[in-house]
């Protein structure tokens, strides 16, 4: 009897802070003021949304683990135009990134139980139409181990960066400037990311790069990897998808079928020491998206709308009344 109470007590602790973490990061993610809705994905087959390209004025996506290996072309119309299938059954793909010439980088580098010995990466064609291709893979190994990883950069030269997947932070590592398809290809530690990082890219200046969380980003120089601040992210279902645009513009994916993809404005790379992360110097203002197709001609601009933030209230609310009733019911249990 004499050692229950002890347990007891740890276990109300536990309780609550699994009921309070998650209310703060619920917290966190519900946004300022309004989220702008640019589009939302008809095709009921993007399902889990883990990955987004800008591709001129169309974007690019893929569902993670458990579809074939496909990339969409999506219109600014939300519209699937284009899919290429690359491969019939990848582990566990989770991330896009850049290639230049109508190519995207698809990552086969999920890795939830921390168990494969290598990465696959592959530079496959994207852009209306349906069209099947067998590209050249390349395998990717850590030099420390086994570790998840859903988020894929590339720079101005094209070079691949893989950011990993962890609660206390992750790790950003560089391939090689040259890929070989001969030979496993040793990833090299660049510098730290934010926690449970899950999609990224670099600004059109070449010389920032915005990392997304599931409720916030960050924003660092390049390639210096230095942290310039956080910024808020909107409340989205699960979010796993960052683009930018040839303007600047951010846009966000989440996994769900038919999900929004919601917009920001080009991200301000001052360091103005206020911490808010604002966007602009007018928050409201709407983005100039690129509007520029893959073929260069101009497109259709993006129809943003806006959804109201609903508060914080509920939050406070249900994180008060679920706290209480953890403790009250776990004194019930104590000894008399």
């Amino acid at each position: 009897m004499s050692d229950r109470l002890p347990r007891l007590l740890w276990l109300e602790r536990a309780l609550a802070a699994l009921v309070i973490v998650p209310f703060l990061l619920g917290a966190a993610a519900a946004p300022t003021g309004t989220e702008r809705v640019a589009f939302a994905f008809e095709d009921a087959a993007i399902a889990e949304s883990s990955g987004l390209v800008a591709v001129g004025g169309l974007f690019a996506t893929t569902n993670d683990s458990g579809d074939s290996g496909r990339v969409f072309i999506v219109d600014r119309h939300g519209r699937t135009v284009g899919v290429t299938h690359w491969a019939e059954d990848p582990y566990d793909v989770e991330a896009l990134a850049p290639a230049g010439d109508e190519h995207v980088w698809v990552g086969d580098i999920g890795d939830n139980n921390r168990v494969r010995e290598s990465l696959t990466v592959a530079r496959v064609p994207v852009g209306r139409g349906e069209r099947r291709v067998s590209p050249e893979v390349y395998e990717l190994v850590y030099p420390d181990g086994a570790h998840d990883a859903e988020t894929m950069l590339s720079d101005a030269e094209g070079r691949l960066y893989v950011a990993t997947k962890g609660f206390l932070g992750g790790t950003l590592y560089a391939a090689p400037a040259e890929l070989s398809a001969a030979a496993p290809n040793l990833l090299e530690p660049v510098g730290d990311v934010l926690p449970m990082a899950t999609d990224g890219a670099l600004l059109p200046d070449g010389r920032h790069a915005l990392v997304r969380g599931y409720t916030s980003a960050t924003l660092y120089t390049w390639p210096a990897l230095e942290r310039v601040r956080s910024i808020p992210l909107p409340r989205q279902q699960q979010g796993e998808g960052l683009a930018v645009d040839a303007s600047g513009a951010v846009y966000l994916s989440s996994e769900g079928s038919r999900t929004d993809v919601l917009v920001l404005d080009p991200v301000d790379v001052a360091d103005d020491g206020d911490g808010d992360g604002s966007a602009t110097s007018d928050p409201t203002a709407t983005p100039a998206p690129d509007s520029t197709d893959e073929s260069g001609e101009s497109g259709d601009p993006v129809a943003v709308t806006e959804r109201t933030d609903r508060g914080l209230w509920p939050w406070l609310l249900g994180g008060v009344v679920g706290v209480a009733m953890i403790v009250v019911l776990l004194r019930s249990l104590r000894p008399r």
